[in-house]
């Protein structure tokens, strides 16, 4: 039998049929949201978990038939040959199992809060800043998901200078939390005219979106400054105090919103971005707090840290975190499913990561 103690299997059979007994009994909207999330959640693993002992339940027979003496020969062979083909498909199940069986991230399901920030480079940096943020753009619409531009700082020549946007739909966060990073870039820009290469980077955030019950705000904690927005250059582009500055002063964040004329609006917009980095400030110290004996090697929250590197001259992306790279570059800045291959590959060996962690305290 699989690793998984069969008791542990049995009791999330147990819960699966007693949840999907009181959805189908009825019950208030609220417990019906709570049960109907919970069934979801354990519906794919208890169809791995029937799926997995149909195939032991087989094997065993098959076992039998080859080790029973009274048996015809030739069935036998068959069955040895069936076995052979059973029991990789047995070792994939347990695998997939224990996978499901992970801790979840309670964010994962959540959308996301993008902010994209010019790092060293100057121009080329904002440029390939609106190169990652059209990037994102287009692999959100790939997944139909929503992206609303919160704020935005445009660079003279195109591009931006900080672009901070909502991607809303299911599972945004999980599949792309882990592009926060240094991401930089290898190329010739459109003004060298030597043909040389130049290195800029940029920086990327994804936090989890925030609701009001995942992080409580309270209003005396808060300074709010009002003042004229401005635009290139300083000069005034609205004649009413309409842009938004909110400092949280425990934890000194400070957000500013300019980009509405109404300035309930920016106060709304600046709420939601404030909300985001505290969910996200509180998630950080608490799994410095879980890993401080064990650094996961992605995933660790460190913006600081190199991550990728674009290189135009060998139409390559490398992911340094787990030495992943591909050709297609120029199909991963579209957003296409080149870059969901990268995305794979992290969330892969970060639940490798995982199981490997969990076998060291069970073996521990």
């Amino acid at each position: 039998m699989t690793t998984i103690p069969a008791d542990k299997l049995d009791k999330l059979v147990t819960r699966w049929q007693t949840v999907q007994g009181t959805l189908a009994a009825g019950s208030d909207q609220e417990s019906y949201v709570r049960l109907s999330r919970e069934f979801a959640e354990l519906d794919p693993i208890i169809a791995t978990i029937t799926e997995l002992r149909r195939a032991i339940a087989e094997r065993d027979d098959l076992q039998q038939l080859i080790d029973d003496p009274a048996s015809d020969p030739e069935m036998a062979a068959l069955a040895e040959q069936e076995l052979a083909v059973l029991e990789p498909r047995i070792d994939g199940l347990e695998q997939q199992l224990k996978v499901q069986l992970l801790p979840k991230d309670s964010a994962d399901e959540k959308s996301a809060i993008l902010e994209l920030r010019a790092g060293t480079g100057g121009d080329e940096a904002a440029l390939f800043a609106g190169d990652l943020f059209r990037m994102y753009q287009r692999y959100a619409e790939r997944h139909g998901w929503k992206v609303v531009i919160l704020s935005a700082s445009e660079s003279a020549t195109g591009g931006y200078k900080e672009i901070i946007a909502n991607i809303t739909g299911k599972g945004v966060f999980a599949r792309l939390k882990f592009e926060s990073g240094v991401h930089r870039v290898q190329r010739v820009p459109a003004t060298e005219a030597q043909g040389r290469i130049h290195t800029s980077a940029a920086t990327v955030a994804v936090l989890p979106e925030a609701e009001e019950v995942d992080i409580k705000i309270e209003d005396k904690d808060l300074r709010i400054d009002v003042f004229r927005a401005s635009g290139p250059g300083g000069q005034s582009v609205n004649t009413t105090d309409s842009a938004v500055r909110i400092t949280h002063m425990p934890s000194g964040l400070v957000v500013s919103q300019q980009d509405e004329k109404s300035q309930h609006k920016n106060k709304a917009k600046a709420m939601k971005v404030l909300r985001a980095r505290l969910y996200d400030y509180e998630r950080a110290k608490l799994d410095a707090v879980r890993a401080k004996d064990r650094k996961s090697q992605i995933g660790s929250g460190d913006r600081s840290e190199r991550i990728r590197t674009y290189n135009f001259p060998q139409g390559r992306v490398t992911d340094h975190r787990i030495g992943f790279t591909t050709h297609q570059l120029y199909l991963v800045l579209e957003g296409e499913p080149a870059l969901d291959e990268i995305i794979d590959a992290l969330i892969t060996e970060h639940q490798t990561t995982q199981l490997a962690s969990m076998q060291e305290e069970a073996h521990g």
